[in-house]
């Protein structure tokens, strides 16, 4: 079961796809780093139902800082999206 956190998370990675969807030429660098980071979140909240989370899940809410901070200039809904998501992964711990 997701608590509210999880939940809120989860949230923002649909608004993030959506975003990312409706956004035009976002270069293949970013998209691959945005898959990882979306594919290291899902793993995380995977982990953390089964309460198997360990320290190599921790510091994605620095990485999503970082590639908010690429999108800022050319697509600042996606930028702020992804902020948002960073300040959600760090209240989490992650």
């Amino acid at each position: 079961m997701l608590n509210e956190n999880d939940s809120n998370l989860k949230a923002h990675l649909k608004t993030l796809h959506r975003s990312l969807a409706e956004t035009d030429e976002v270069d293949e660098e970013l998209q691959m780093l945005l898959r990882q980071l979306d594919g290291d979140i899902k793993q995380v909240l995977e982990r953390r139902a089964e309460a198997d989370l360990d320290t190599n899940t921790y510091g994605l809410g620095s990485r999503t800082q970082e590639l908010s901070a690429r999108f800022t200039a050319r697509h600042p809904n996606v930028a702020a999206t992804l902020r948002e998501l960073g300040n959600i992964l760090s209240s989490m711990g992650i």
